[in-house]
């Protein structure tokens, strides 16, 4: 099978994709694809890779990607499984000019952020009510459901991802190369990983590697691998004191707790106590 890119089915006569994906887990292996994604998370919990961003998805959490931005969410095993409804377009299926009509004013940052991938704040339970109703309209109304969409982005509360685009096409090596280093760092995040041994899986030396991977995320290895662990940490912290503060950081790869609050607190602005104080009351940090 190619890693990337990716194809999405695409039935006869129609513009507008929806797929649901439900099941133990998401498709796990990092993937890009030419169209635009809408997605809202209606069950399960994990991590999500977007570009060169690193974070942690939640039901009814919903996300852009635009086309050909590498992407993955990886889910948590939980008993509950995992739902997610997407929509799939291609914006120049409707022509080169269709978006630029004096109708549409305003849309244009909508498209220009999907290229980083963004996050929807708010209006989240509109939207995600839209979304819900998606599976069962007419193709019609499918579009309709689609503009009103792109109103609510635009009019809405949003968070950019990725810090700069994502538009190159992978060949299938270069594909497989990531994959297996993504799939690698999300299987053993929490152990001691060095790069001689993530640099040895993209098979070349790890001065090698060290610059092939910041040219392709526009960051480090180091501060990925530091991203996907304080990301667990969060997920971690947020569930009503399941775990110390100290067994979250050995479950996290750290094994020094003073490393762990510092490094935690320089990314979260935060110390571990004080986000696990702030989710317990709801409060974004």
């Amino acid at each position: 099978m190619k890693v990337l890119p990716f194809k999405i089915p695409k039935p006869e006569n129609a513009t507008l994709i929806v797929q649901e994906d439900k099941g133990e887990m998401f498709y796990s292996k990092l993937h890009q694809h030419q169209e635009i994604q809408i997605s809202l998370i209606r069950r399960g919990e994990g991590t999500c890779i977007i570009g060169d961003y690193v974070g942690e998805f939640k039901k009814g959490d919903i996300f852009v990607i635009g086309e050909n931005l590498p992407h993955v969410f990886t889910s948590d095993s939980t008993d509950k499984g995992v739902h997610m409804i997407s929509l799939f377009l291609v914006k120049s299926s409707y022509g080169e000019h269709f978006f630029t009509l004096p109708e549409f004013r305003g849309l244009e940052h909508v498209f220009k952020f999907s290229e980083l991938g963004f996050q929807l704040d708010a209006p989240k339970n509109k939207v995600a009510e839209l979304m819900e109703r998606l599976p069962q309209v007419s193709k019609l109304h499918r579009f309709l459901i689609f503009i009103e969409l792109l109103h609510l982005f635009s009019q809405g509360k949003i968070t950019t991802l990725s810090s700069a685009s994502h538009t190159k096409i992978y060949g299938e090596e270069e594909g497989k190369r990531m994959r297996d280093i993504f799939e690698f760092t999300l299987d053993h995040f929490d152990k001691r990983i060095t790069l001689k041994q993530v640099a040895e899986i993209a098979n070349m030396t790890p001065n090698a590697f060290c610059r092939y991977f910041k040219q392709r995320t526009n960051k480090t290895y180091v501060n990925f691998l530091l991203d996907i662990r304080i990301g667990n940490a969060c997920k971690l912290l947020s569930r009503k004191n399941e775990y110390s503060i100290a067994e979250i950081a050995y479950r996290s790869g750290f094994n020094n707790l003073t490393n762990f609050n510092r490094k935690f607190k320089s990314l979260k602005g935060v110390t571990p106590s004080e986000f696990r104080s702030r989710a317990g009351k709801n409060i974004m940090v």
